[in-house]
């Protein structure tokens, strides 16, 4: 099974750059701070003699993509396509465990909402310059979390906290009992983007 999974319209992409490359380059993908919150993923050229012996091989039609040891856990379930819209044409790049390891089904539920939050919910929260941190789950089954970045002080943090980010949490694991903020939302034009 494939780690990354690549369009057709993606991989005839790939197929014409590499024509106007040197003989043997290929594709690598890879992903930079893996794990951390600052994690970014991308893809580059990957020329012959750059192709480490720990290297994961990920046939396509007509090339190879190469993926580095580190960078594999952290790759799965990713998405590579490439989109025409009324923009234009852009190569984009899914990788919803760059953040986090994805966990197992049967992890502890800290573990499994802790990945909800990084993979789903501060991806969304980013867009607005923030995030949350889990800081515990009670033995009553709440959620604790530490709001950071542009969402300390916001005005709608209530709501994003009650609409958003709870209504989520209680979908995913109906076992939860609701989520509180511990934060000491600073007042000011920090806030706001």
């Amino acid at each position: 099974m494939s780690i990354i999974t690549i369009s057709t319209s993606a991989q005839e992409h790939f197929k014409n750059l590499l024509k106007n490359q040197a003989e043997g380059t290929q594709i690598r993908v890879f992903v930079m701070n893996p794990g951390t919150i600052g994690a970014e993923c991308g893809v580059s050229y990957c020329p012959a003699d750059t192709i480490e012996e720990s290297d994961i091989e990920e046939k396509q039609d007509g090339f190879s993509v190469y993926i580095d040891e580190l960078s594999a856990p952290f790759l799965e379930e990713a998405t590579i396509d490439y989109v025409t819209d009324e923009l234009g044409t852009q190569l984009t790049l899914k990788a919803p465990n760059s953040k986090m390891k994805r966990v197992a089904d049967d992890a502890p539920l800290i573990e499994r909402v802790n990945y909800a939050i990084q993979a789903t919910i501060n991806p969304q929260l980013a867009g607005h310059g923030g995030h949350v941190s889990l800081v515990e789950l009670t033995d009553d089954n709440y959620v604790v979390l530490q709001f950071g970045g542009g969402c300390n002080g916001c005005s709608m943090v209530d709501y994003t906290l009650k609409e958003g980010i709870e209504k989520q949490l209680l979908t995913e694991f109906p076992e939860l009992a609701g989520v509180r903020d511990v934060t000491e939302h600073q007042a000011g034009t920090h806030s706001y983007y």
